[in-house]
Formats: C-alpha cells, structure tokens, sequence
C-alpha cells in the first residue's frame, strides 16, 4: 500500500477552511433588463434593493449598456461583498427582440463577470419565482410588487420587486434545495 502524500498535524482528516457559514455570506439576485432591479443580502444580514438603469444615450456605442453593467457589478461587490452567490431570473420568452437581445447581453456580461471571479450563478425560472412569492406562477406585475411589500419591502416598481422575490426564494429555499 502506497503512502499517504496527505501531511497532518492531528488525527483528523478535516482541514480548517476560511469559508463563511451560508448565513453569512453575500447573496445578489437581479432581474435583467434596461432597468435592472436588484437586491442583496449582504453577510451581516442585512437586505438593501433598488433598480438601476442600463439604458443607453443616444451618443453611447452598443456595448456601453454592458460595460456600465460590469462597472456596476464590480463596485456593489467591492461595497458589499465579496458576492458568494448570484441569482437571476431566467426568462424563456420575451415580449420583443429588443428585450430578448438585451437580457441576453447582459446575461453574458454577468456569467463572464462571475467567472472571472469564481462566483456561482444560476438561473430561476419566472414561474418558480412568481409561485414562491404569491402562489401562482403566472402573477401579474401588481402582484408580485403586492408580495414584496407585505413582507415589508417597498420597491419602486416591478423589477426591484422581482429581485426581492429571487432573493427571499434563494434564501428561504437554501437556492431551491428545499
């Protein structure tokens, strides 16, 4: 039998490791689109959300949209990280090209973002998110900003409310293990 390349100080074949217990680490979770909304559970616990927008001007280059996306990614990780997961909506079905092609941009920048960094991501399905937060998978907009405040959020609209509702269900659900 071969020997052992593993060194040990003691008995046990634990090593000690510096990762956080999943309570306290860093949760983002955003609904793609011109106007992004988001919301973090930040490692102390506490929640903050809010929208921010990703609209172009009408002197900006195409991929201006994305490059203010990846700046803003880097400056909420560099606040209130580090980030240790991200969830996201996952849509299937938009109601326009130009919805589609912009969620599908900005779903690249985040998965390359994340990777050059190591951090997890994955997708919720809209009808999943919508279930958790009022009971029917296909609510309407009023219903999901309906469900955020009476679990005492106010968003400002329904995007902020969408992210509310991916962070609380990635939380409640320990990310759909539940």
């Amino acid at each position: 039998m071969a020997d052992t390349t593993l060194a040990t100080t003691h008995g046990g074949a634990t090593p000690e490791t510096q990762i956080p217990p999943a309570a306290a680490r860093t949760i983002l979770a955003l609904d793609l689109g011109t106007t992004t909304g988001w919301a973090l559970r930040a490692a102390d616990g506490l929640i903050t959300s809010g929208t921010v927008s990703l609209k172009p001007s009408r002197y900006d280059g195409g991929g201006m949209r994305y490059l203010r996306f990846t700046n803003w990614l880097t400056e909420i990780d560099r606040l209130s990280g580090p980030i240790a997961t991200i969830w996201f909506e996952e849509v299937r079905r938009h109601a326009g090209t130009d919805a589609s092609h912009v969620y599908g941009g900005l779903m690249a920048t985040l998965t390359a973002w994340a990777e050059l960094r190591g951090i997890p991501y994955a997708g919720v399905p809209v009808g999943t998110i919508k279930r958790h937060a009022t009971g029917k998978g296909n609510a309407p907009k009023q219903a999901m900003i309906d469900a955020a405040r009476d679990r005492g959020f106010s968003p400002a609209d329904d995007n902020e409310a969408d992210a509310i509702a991916i962070l609380l269900w990635a939380i409640e659900t320990q990310g759909g293990v539940q």
